[in-house]
């Protein structure tokens, strides 16, 4: 186990010594049934009826999940709750698309182990989300939120607001009430952004917490699912489900001996004394989003938190490397996970999928192109890549996340997640903002929670909380003690254009 800072070894240790949550009551039968009832008649009313806001988030939903819901009250932890699951993420029932047309025939018939694992603890599999299309790899110029398979999803704060990718669909359903939580996975920003975007909470872990084997991959190295839920409760009850080690994945190997109760405690874990290091050059020019950021930093303050300034910029290569890496892993990792699926007339390469795509442009090109793609079919020099992940991982490990916390005797980083909605454009693609360092925790596999800390102009806005490798319960449990601190009125979701 790493050695823990001072100030995180305080945590750690009120958290030991406090008893773990008073386990809930389980629901009712007929209340996981109705609640289950309630979301299915969301997912009509918002995501597909017409004249509605039309959110095109969930891409297949199971009509029985009532039934099932009732079924599994008062089994597991999660005791018959519904969860909605990323597209590019295997479950028995439907095909798995990545949202891409090339993937619409894709029924493997078989259950990731992190789905299987779900459903042992009681969670129901309520449908499959839609999102940014092959998790937002395609293209440099791309739209997030947009697939081949399940259109565009719309933030349902703005709808002609981008929900952010590439868990887009997983991010905006749990906005507008159309599950319990959702599966989102993340290479880099893919579950934290569209968390913040849409207002709710999202939780990277560790890499190697969580299987990945049979997930659509982009990049071993960087790949992880995680939850998206709407506080960070159930996040912690939906991650505990879901961890574990997975022979199938030998990055895994060690999660078995690594999670915990990440309820434990949950609900009086204090900031007393815990020293948080304040990533200022994270934070941008945005000044909306500057003064929802002082707001919460105040609120850390107020909890007891000793809030350190610093100054930090990661030397660029660490952003030229981790994009070499991932296109490197790209064709590897996709190849690999290609020539395995067992139906008939789907691709079986990258290059293949780059060819179906070129075959069929009118329908899978006609916003943006493939030029990742195209790039990362020709990566073939595996000691450029070890080189380039040598160097993007110290840069975000070793020289990065845990330079600073030992440097600052800091426990955490907070910054904010990133900007707020931008309005969608399909034609031009996305407008990031300069704002937040989630790459850091990207690149060096580290944890990184997104919690709502307020809005700007009614368009919600992430405060992000990043650790250390396996500190995955002590960033759930600050993130729950800012939730309780937090002073902000959070904006609620409009199905409205911005300004409506």
């Amino acid at each position: 186990m790493p050695r823990l800072l001072p100030s995180l070894l305080s945590l750690s240790l009120a958290l030991a010594a406090t008893p773990a949550l008073a386990e809930a009551k389980p629901a009712s039968p007929a209340d996981r049934a109705d609640e289950a009832r309630a979301q299915l008649k969301a997912i009509a009313r918002l995501d597909d009826a017409p004249g509605g806001p039309q959110i095109n988030a969930v891409i297949v939903f199971n009509p029985a999940a009532a039934k099932e819901a009732e079924r599994l009250a008062g089994t597991g932890p999660l005791d018959g709750r519904t969860v909605l699951v990323k597209d590019n993420v295997e479950t028995r029932e439907w095909p798995t698309t990545a949202g891409s047309l090339a993937l619409k025939d894709n029924r493997t018939g078989r259950d990731a182990p992190l789905i299987a694992r779900m459903r042992a603890a009681g969670g129901v599999v309520l449908g499959k989300t839609n999102l940014s299309e092959w998790a937002n790899i395609r293209h440099s110029d791309s739209t997030s939120g947009w697939s081949a398979v399940g259109g565009l999803t719309r933030n349902p704060h703005a709808l002609d607001r981008n929900a952010c990718g590439s868990s887009s669909g997983s991010g905006a359903a749990i906005a507008a009430g159309m599950a319990w939580a959702a599966i989102g996975t993340e290479t880099d920003g893919s579950i934290t952004c569209p968390a913040a975007i849409n207002g709710i909470v999202g939780f990277k872990p560790t890499v190697g917490l969580v299987s990945r084997t049979h997930v659509v991959p982009i990049s071993a190295s960087q790949d992880t699912a995680g939850p998206m839920t709407r506080t960070v409760a159930d996040a912690a009850l939906l991650l505990g489900a879901i961890a574990g080690s997975d022979p199938a994945d030998a990055a895994t190997a060690e999660a078995d001996a690594r999670k915990v109760d990440y309820t434990r405690g949950l609900a009086t874990a204090s900031l007393k004394g815990v020293r948080i290091g304040v990533l200022r050059s994270a934070v941008g020019n945005h000044e909306g989003v500057k003064r929802v950021f002082a707001a919460a930093l105040a609120d850390l303050k107020a909890a007891g938190a000793e809030l350190v300034e610093i100054e930090f910029q990661p030397d660029a290569t660490m952003y030229r490397d981790e994009g070499f890496v991932l296109r490197y892993e790209l064709r590897r990792d996709l190849n690999a996970y290609l020539a395995t699926l067992p139906g008939q007339g789907l691709p079986k390469s990258l290059g293949e999928v780059i060819a179906f795509n070129q075959a069929n442009a009118d329908t899978e090109l006609r916003w943006f192109g493939q030029d990742i793609f195209t790039a990362a079919n020709q990566l073939t020099d595996e000691a450029a890549h070890a080189k380039a992940r040598a160097n993007s991982l110290r840069l975000a490990g070793k020289e990065g996340i845990d330079k600073l916390l030992a440097d600052n005797r800091v426990s955490l980083l907070v910054a904010p997640t990133a900007g707020p909605a931008w309005t969608t454009d399909l034609i031009s693609g996305d407008r990031f903002l300069n704002i937040g360092m989630g790459s850091l925790s990207a690149i060096a596999g580290y944890p990184h929670l997104t919690v709502p800390m307020g809005a700007v102009e009614g368009l919600p806005v992430g405060l992000s909380l990043m650790g250390a490798k396996w500190q995955d319960e002590a960033v759930l449990q600050a993130g729950a003690a800012y939730e309780r601190a937090r002073t902000a009125t959070l904006p609620q979701p409009r199905f409205r254009r911005w300004g409506e």
